[in-house]
């Protein structure tokens, strides 16, 4: 098949194909005489386990991990089980950052009735009063 028809069985653009190819999370393909990219099954079952990882937010580095241990399969999935573990620990790690970012603008917007103007508006000085990198780090 070409990229084309991959990229709509699995409703990605072919740009993100493109993508995971040069990241090598995906590999090249054949060329027909005419130079397309010719994909197989093995293309398709392959991307789509790295889309569904993109999916539930592992790395790209993790997605590669994981797919090591695809391509090695007799060894023990305890270091697969760490991978997860790690992951959900981040996971956990972001909804507490979070919760406490929804308390805070909730804090924020109840300090405003809104009627005032723009220019004495509570909620634009308490954002701008904001420490976001303390944000940045942990949403990311």
């Amino acid at each position: 098949m070409r990229i084309g028809q991959l990229a709509d069985l699995l409703g990605i653009q072919t740009q993100t194909i493109r993508f995971y190819e040069k990241k090598g999370l995906l590999p090249l393909p054949a060329r027909s005489y005419n130079g397309y990219r010719v994909y197989t099954e093995k293309h398709y079952k392959r991307l789509k386990f790295v889309c569904s990882c993109r999916a539930i937010g592992l790395s790209l580095s993790e997605t590669r991990r994981l797919q090591d241990y695809q391509d090695n399969p007799h060894q023990p999935c305890s270091a697969v089980n760490t991978l997860i573990d790690e992951h959900i620990m981040h996971i956990r790690s972001q909804i507490t950052s979070l919760q406490d970012l929804e308390k805070q603008l909730t804090s924020i917007r109840t300090s405003c009735t809104g009627q005032s103007k723009v220019i004495a508006c509570t909620v634009l000085n308490k954002i701008d009063e904001i420490d976001f990198n303390n944000y940045v780090e942990k949403l990311v």
